[in-house]
């Protein structure tokens, strides 16, 4: 932990100018509130910085609006992308009266969720690898208004863009629909772009790994280290912003939305996780797949809750345009080894201490603190009330019949019904005060006034559908 001592002596040394107190909202957004070095002491670090509640969508109302953003002095990272020096520190949400962690605080969720993991004794540690994949655009347009709707998207990769004349030249050299998997550059245009966006990411703290063309036109994702749960979804966090500023002083757009492009793969979000004492997993056995029987019951935790999962791992109605059949997405609520084409896979291991799961139907869309939270709290379920996952099955399950399909529970295929599945199952989310009836309750009122706005737009494909009828 850095001390507030410490941290002054950073600001002094570094020549810091401002220092960027950022929190995350209940969408998962980073929000920030930056002061001036001159007004900066170790009582700010110490104190905490007063903050609106009101003004967050899914907060306090402006009756009882004060909240203070207390820094983790662990987090301290400089910004890579501002002109003038500036440190960045990540926040949780208290109560300003009592110091209380605020209940609906993503942050403060995922410590609650880690403390409550420690509190059954199953584990010390809860170890969380995302694998958030984004598109990159040279061009974004979009408009809703009560006579028009309409997107534009663009991306010099799209085949669409084959015939197209350039000032420069057309170089012809364009990775194919659904075949943007590893190609090497010139196909893939991207490759430059990607690595400068790890090195902003190293430069704020995060330990990378690799980055490669996804399957989609202009689709990327980067790596990095998997860490324990708070530090993984800062992390998250960081990674995100770091993309988009990337892409951003490039000229570019960058989007974790779920399925902007129709016909071709969306954006998942893999995610593997494992729990450990110390560093001996508690995953590994010589149950299926080397797994330990406490793994097989934290696959049926998440499989049994899965559908009021969907409410914080796809939180978006764009969300369930992804999750759909013939776009890699997996729908079907089965395990197996190795099998990509399944919602939970065991992914190879060269030792037993590196067993582990990868759930693969969220979305980079979902709030990391609130996502890693859910899966914890389902699968600590399933450990303690042994709950089964069924038998695993190693076919291609998009290559199953329809009738043989339909016998497998499936994830929501909508956000309103993932939100009722979370309005009727919640009581998994409540164990040790981790979440309250609160947050979850204003969690689904934000995401109804979404949905309902989705459902009283019209959409252009309806024109086309329609119009003549």
């Amino acid at each position: 932990m850095t001390t507030s001592a410490e941290l002054l002596d950073i600001i002094k040394n570094e020549n810091i100018e401002f220092v960027s107190f950022r929190f995350t909202d209940p969408r998962g957004k980073w929000q920030q509130l930056t002061q001036s070095v001159q007004i900066v002491s170790e009582r700010t670090f110490d104190d905490g910085i007063m903050m609106d509640g009101s003004s967050i969508a899914g907060w306090k109302g402006i009756q009882e609006s004060d909240m203070v953003l207390i820094p983790d002095t662990s987090t301290t990272m400089c910004d890579p992308f501002t002109r003038r020096p500036t440190l960045v520190l990540i926040c949780d949400t208290c109560d300003p009266r009592t110091r209380d962690p605020y209940e609906r605080c993503p942050r403060q969720i995922g410590r609650k969720a880690a403390d409550y993991l420690r509190s059954t004794g199953i584990a010390e540690t809860a170890w969380f690898g995302p694998e958030p994949e984004f598109f990159v655009f040279d061009d974004v347009r979009s408009n809703v208004t009560s006579n028009e709707a309409y997107y534009f998207v663009d991306s010099s990769e799209g085949p669409y863009n084959s015939g197209r004349e350039y000032p420069e030249g057309n170089m012809g050299h364009r990775p194919p629909v659904k075949g943007g998997y590893f190609p090497a550059p010139p196909v893939d245009s991207l490759a430059e772009l990607r690595s400068e966006m790890l090195a902003n990411m190293i430069a704020m703290g995060v330990p990378v790994e690799k980055h490669h063309h996804e399957v989609g036109t202009g689709q990327c994702e980067l790596g990095f280290v998997f860490d324990e749960l708070l530090r993984s979804a800062d992390m998250v966090q960081i990674y995100k912003y770091a993309v988009q500023m990337t892409a951003s002083q490039h000229g570019k757009s960058a989007t974790f939305m779920p399925k902007p492009i129709v016909g071709d793969n969306g954006n998942g979000m893999h995610v593997h996780q494992s729990l450990a004492n110390g560093d001996a997993t508690i995953f590994g056995g010589d149950e299926y797949g080397g797994l330990s029987q406490e793994a097989l019951y934290y696959i049926g935790g998440i499989r049994k809750h899965a559908q009021a999962i969907n409410a914080f791992t796809n939180p978006t109605t764009n969300s369930y345009k992804r999750l759909q059949p013939g776009f890699e997405a997996p729908l079907s609520l089965i395990y197996a080894s190795h099998n990509r084409s399944a919602a939970f896979r065991i992914p190879f291991a060269s030792s037993q201490k590196a067993r582990h799961i990868e759930v693969r139907f969220p979305d980079p869309a979902a709030n990391p603190y609130l996502a890693y939270s859910v899966f914890l709290m389902a699968g600590l379920d399933g450990i303690q009330n042994k709950i089964d996952p069924g038998q695993p099955l190693e076919g291609d399950l998009f290559a199953l019949p329809e009738e043989e399909l339909a016998k497998i529970p499936q994830v929501c295929s909508s956000l309103d019904q993932a939100l009722d599945a979370l309005d009727a199952d919640r009581d998994f989310l409540k164990q040790g005060g981790v979440f309250t009836d609160s947050f979850i309750d204003g969690y689904i009122a934000l995401k109804r006034e979404e949905c309902q706005e989705f459902a009283e737009t019209p959409h252009p494909i309806e024109f086309k559908l329609y119009y003549s009828v």
